[in-house]
């Protein structure tokens, strides 16, 4: 039971990170105009939950590639979270921001999931039991 916390605490800290390099990176982009995440794809960014559309009623196969793409984005953060805790320079750490940040949405893409759906479970795993009892359910 512990260790089962304890992942879900990992879980949450990192859903909660994943969403703030998503959600940095259109501000980031504007910072930085030779950026490519600059080329029009900023509504991918649009997170429905932060409008008042949340859902919960998401099948079990949306949520199961919802984990799939979590524990890639996990593998990303880990890999980016002290690059750019010691990088030299603000200007470098934002690089690697956004460096992180393409790597999570290709993580996501490619789990078959578009960023507003990934987004919306992140936020209701967050703050809904409902979903989060779900996706316990199916790691």
């Amino acid at each position: 039971m512990k260790q089962e916390m304890m992942t879900m605490n990992k879980l949450l800290v990192s859903i909660t990170a994943s969403i703030a390099l998503l959600a940095a990176g259109p501000a980031l982009a504007q910072q930085n105009p030779q950026s490519p995440a600059t080329t029009g794809e900023s509504s991918g960014y649009s997170n429905p939950a932060a409008a008042g559309t949340q859902k919960t009623d998401y099948t079990d196969a949306e949520l199961k590639k919802f984990i799939g793409a979590q524990e890639g984005i996990t593998k990303v953060r880990e890999e980016y979270i002290e690059k750019i805790e010691s990088a030299d320079s603000q200007e470098k750490a934002q690089e690697l921001q956004m460096k992180a940040n393409d790597e999570m949405v290709s993580v996501i893409e490619d789990s078959g999931m578009d960023i507003p759906t990934y987004n919306a479970i992140a936020t209701a795993y967050s703050s809904e039991p409902k979903v989060r009892n779900r996706i316990e359910a199916l790691m």
